[in-house]
């Protein structure tokens, strides 16, 4: 059984501010902080996936995807799975699916959301 990971985004300016940095650390207190302070935490949860370089995947990356054709999605938590949304089609990525050599970490939303109209790096 996987142990829920997460990392989240410390925003000290509120949600219209700059995002300050990445928080990594135990999930009890990513969680905490964010439940203490929501308005200054944007979590997201590891998707138990490593992408084709080994990186952690994680809700809110934006992903390229070469199964059937080069695409960039963004992932996102639909109950109750992660799916890869944003490429024309949405679908899960299930960690029990061996897609991680089709996909490969490029940003995330906070950071690179102008990567979602690239097809190329």
């Amino acid at each position: 059984m996987m142990v829920p990971k997460f990392r989240a985004w410390n925003m000290p300016f509120g949600p219209k501010g700059p995002l300050q940095e990445m928080v990594y650390g135990k999930a009890s207190s990513i969680l905490a902080f964010a439940e203490m302070s929501p308005d200054k935490y944007i979590v997201e949860q590891y998707t138990g996936l490593k992408d084709a370089n080994g990186r952690e995947i994680y809700e809110g990356d934006i992903v390229r995807y070469t199964r059937w054709t080069d695409k960039v999605g963004i992932v996102e938590y639909i109950k109750p799975e992660f799916e890869l949304r944003n490429i024309g089609a949405n679908f899960d990525i299930s960690p029990t699916l061996s897609m991680k050599h089709e996909m490969k970490v490029i940003g995330n939303v906070h950071e690179n959301l102008e990567l979602l109209g690239a097809q190329h790096d």
